[in-house]
């Protein structure tokens, strides 16, 4: 190793730290040499005793790049002391003694083998980056050295990591740190159109700034794009512009062809300039050599997953500092060089510190089956950096479940075991497992690596329909669509292994399979159209699903969604196959539930009763109940009316009086032993006083029939029948020979409204509640417009009465005026009676 590299100045320290215990951290900036400088260097160390290294690559391009570097350096081919192990490739041998992977394989490794047997080190390499393998690999590395292996040593090396919580995971390791070497970098800012650029905006302006560095810039150019379909049209672009002619243009993302790869990270050749378009493949790991300009579009494309719709998918969002400062970083790892960054300069204070971890958004089902296998229910049991979010290991538990993969409990069953030997998701796996049973075992294998790997088609892409990609792929007419070489490769490659994992034998050879297929991998996604609503469908989990109309699979029955976004009412289907009635029968009958159903239809304002077939919340088919349960009738009805609130009910001055008298007297006179007649208190009881009197009601229009009064009276004890007639009278007789209604509100005290000269002869405040409660008196004038409000007459008559006579006489000289009203004759006219 070259000993210019600025991690050799830190290696005795890494040694040393390893040797005397079993874990450390290293933090080192990219170009410091450490992902080839670090595993060659602890080749020989005596804590290793002869035994292997495996090393961690986030990236299947950096593993196998990185194993190939280090056997260079060693003078040797790879597979020999050096070699790699990634998915759908293998260069190893017997003489290997490092061996780079990535997560997902050291995951299968420790499961087969849970001492690492022969395994002295494991390396976790750009542990920043933190991918759901990644942490999942080190939760299990950490117990195999806790229960099993503590001779085993554990390295996590970061660009960006904060090292203090990684240190403190692994029990206080000592964490060593490499200042690197880097060169200086003029950042300059070519801001976007604010605030929300669109995609054409953000192509454009890298095409712009890339035309801008070839012409005032010296050396090769590093194009940080989100993915593969903005690196290609920018590549169209600039195939279009006048660029110089020694100019090469090479896209970089991880679902090219190795030679491809290959040629995007070779030197370029003398008197040639290269413009690499790659994604966030490029920021670590990889050394492009040359590179003095990085021209960053600030977007990064990851993995979010809602667990409250069970869908997830790529999403587009602004890179992290730590991310910015990494790209940025690689215009300066050879030679001084040049950044162009497409947003402002004061946008960069609001951009996240970190990436946030994958684990934290990430669909958890792999986890989940991976720790079931393991033995583990409850990832708590294990050491997390960041611990699963419980919501989203629920949801996975849930899908796991529907699977067949997990009991019960949580533990893992003989299907939930081979569904982890394919290295799919689960869903796939399981899919795959079920139609070999069918005899559909290669058209599965070929759609789950369909499902698994880039798109095949190049034309003609808003075609939702999976049939397309399997004719064209079974080379059975693609209608028009032309492959793309690299992307199909990869997927005849990636179900060539699937079937020989599986020992599925034959060629896939009827794309009509699709339907039937996803739906075994997706049951909660079996949709049904919405009558009168092309395009618009019901899915199974409860969500809805929308396909354009210009769509032909949008007049489809059925389909089967394999992809969508996460919008819960109407998520956009991107990947979607039809499927048939009888296939639906055949392959779901089991979950296909038949019951009778009686509920309230809020848009009919009824009760109606059904019998109805469903899977999940896709009603197959429904007629009318003729003899549905009275009380399921009843129960039906009461929710509607508590939906609507109790003024659907046929209430009317009798029951709203008798409602506001017992409150009354429950809550201002005392008598606790009444009930509670409150609006919320009878809507929340609804089903226990109301069910008796519905009886033969189905509809909010034959809720006049019902007796309210009798269902009211019900509720109060048989001896207060008569006692509340008695002590909250609903009228009462008043000096002038009238029955005056009593006004209780909505259970307040009383109120006696009445003209004054009703009142003459009336000494003391009439009282209620066997005389523990005064009316409250309002005196109207003989026009029966409010003049005085009180609950003390004889105060009024002595002390009010004879300024209000004043106003009342000038106003009203017809009406009789007495100078003492304790003494007059109280009349409802306006003079006495026998007088002239």
């Amino acid at each position: 190793m070259s000993p210019t590299l600025p991690i050799h100045d830190v290696l005795d320290d890494i040694r040393d730290a390893l040797e005397a215990g079993p874990s450390a951290v290293i933090q080192a900036p990219p170009g410091a040499g450490k992902t080839t400088g670090v595993p060659l260097a602890l080749l020989e160390a005596p804590f290793l005793a002869g035994q292997k290294i495996v090393m961690l690559e986030p990236r299947r391009l950096a593993a196998r790049a990185s194993a190939t570097r280090m056997a260079e350096m060693l003078g040797e081919q790879v597979g020999k002391t050096v070699g790699y192990r990634i998915r759908m490739e293998k260069k190893t041998s017997e003489a290997t003694r490092i061996e780079v992977v990535t997560e997902g394989i050291l995951t299968r490794m420790i499961q087969s083998d849970p001492e690492l047997s022969g395994i002295g080190l494991v390396i976790f390499d750009e542990f920043h980056e933190r991918n759901l393998n990644s942490d999942l690999g080190l939760a299990l590395t950490l117990e195999c050295q806790g229960v099993l292996r503590d001779d085993l040593r554990i390295l996590i090396m970061s660009a960006t990591l904060d090292a203090a919580p990684a240190a403190a995971l692994l029990g206080d390791a000592p964490v060593i740190t490499s200042e690197g070497r880097a060169f200086p970098v003029t950042t300059c800012h070519l801001p976007l159109k604010e605030p929300t650029p669109t995609r054409r905006d953000i192509e454009a302006a890298c095409a712009r700034a890339v035309a801008r560095g070839l012409a005032e810039e010296e050396g090769d150019m590093l194009v940080f794009l989100p993915g593969a379909g903005e690196i290609r049209r920018v590549e169209e672009r600039l195939r279009k512009m006048d660029l110089p002619p020694q100019t090469d243009l090479y896209p970089l993302f991880g679902a090219l062809t190795k030679a491809d790869q290959d040629k995007a990270i070779k030197p370029s050749p003398a008197g040639r300039r290269k413009v690499v378009l790659a994604t966030a493949i490029a920021e670590t790991s990889l050394t492009i050599d040359g590179v003095t300009l990085v021209v960053d579009a600030g977007l990064m494309r990851v993995s979010r997953f809602s667990p409250g719709s069970g869908m997830g998918r790529l999403v587009t969002l602004p890179v992290s500092k730590a991310s910015a400062d990494q790209r940025r970083g690689r215009a300066g790892r050879t030679a001084p060089g040049t950044c162009y960054r497409l947003w402002s300069e004061a946008r960069t204070t609001t951009l996240t510190p970190f990436t946030a971890p994958e684990i934290l958004s990430a669909d958890l089902a792999p986890l989940v089956l991976e720790l079931a296998l393991w033995g583990v229910t409850d990832p708590a049991e294990l050491t997390w950096l960041d611990v699963p979010p419980e919501g989203s290991c629920a949801q996975a538990r849930d899908v796991l479940q529907k699977l067949g993969a997990l009991d019960e409990k949580g533990r893992i069953t003989a299907h939930g075991k081979a569904m982890t030997r394919p290295g799919v998701h689960p869903r796939l796996a399981h899919m795959i497992l079920m139609a070999k049973e069918k005899k559909a075992g290669p058209e599965a294998c070929l759609l789950a690596a369909l499902l698994t790997e880039r798109d095949p088609l190049t034309g003609g892409r808003n075609e939702t329909d999976i049939r397309l990609r399997m004719e064209a792929m079974m080379q059975k007419g693609s209608r028009g669509q032309t492959l793309n070489p690299g992307a199909a490769a990869r997927i005849r490659e990636t179900s060539r292994q699937l079937s020989a994992r599986l020992g599925v034998k034959g060629a896939a050879k009827d794309p009509a399979l699709a339907g039937r297929l996803v739906s075994l991998a997706f049951p909660d996604r079996i949709a049904m159209a919405r009558p009168g609503r092309p395009g618009h469908f019901q899915m199974a989990s409860g969500g809805g699903a929308v396909i354009h109309e210009s769509d032909p699979l949008a007049f489809e029955p059925f389909v089967a969604v394999a992809d969508l976004d996460g919008n819960r009412q109407n998520a956009r289907v991107y990947l979607a196959a039809p499927l048939t009635m009888e296939a639906l029968e055949a392959d779901h009958g089991h979950r296909i539930a038949a019951e009778e159903k009686v509920f309230w239809n809020e848009k009919k304002g009824r009760v109606e009763a059904v019998t109805r077939r469903s899977l999940g919340a896709v009603i197959l088919s429904e007629k009318p109940l003729k003899k549905p349960d009275a009380g399921a009738v009843t129960d039906a009805l009461i929710q509607g009316i508590q939906s609507r609130g109790l003024s659907v009910l046929p209430w009317n001055k009798t029951t709203r009086s008798l409602q506001a008298r017992v409150l009354f007297l429950r809550n201002h006179a005392g008598f606790d032993e009444l009930p509670d007649l409150s609006e919320t208190a009878l809507e929340t009881s609804a089903p226990q006083w109301l069910a008796p009197f519905l009886i033969g009601i189905t509809s909010m229009g034959a809720l006049s029939k019902m007796d309210l009064a009798g269902a009211l009276t019900a509720l109060i004890p048989y001896a207060w029948h008569r006692k509340i007639d008695r002590m909250a009278p609903t009228h009462m007789a008043i000096p002038s020979g009238t029955r005056i209604p009593l006004d209780y509100g909505t259970g307040e005290p009383p109120v006696l409204a009445a003209r004054i000269q009703q009142l003459f002869g009336l000494t003391e405040t009439p009282k209620v509640a066997d005389g523990r409660i005064h009316v409250t008196c309002h005196l109207l004038s003989p026009a029966s417009r409010p003049m005085q409000v009180t609950r003390d007459l004889s105060s009024f008559w002595t002390n009010t009465y004879p300024e209000v006579k004043k106003e009342l006489k000038a106003r009203y000289p017809k009406h009789p005026w007495p100078d003492d009203p304790l003494t007059a004759v109280a009349t409802n006219r306006a003079k006495p009676k026998g007088r002239g």
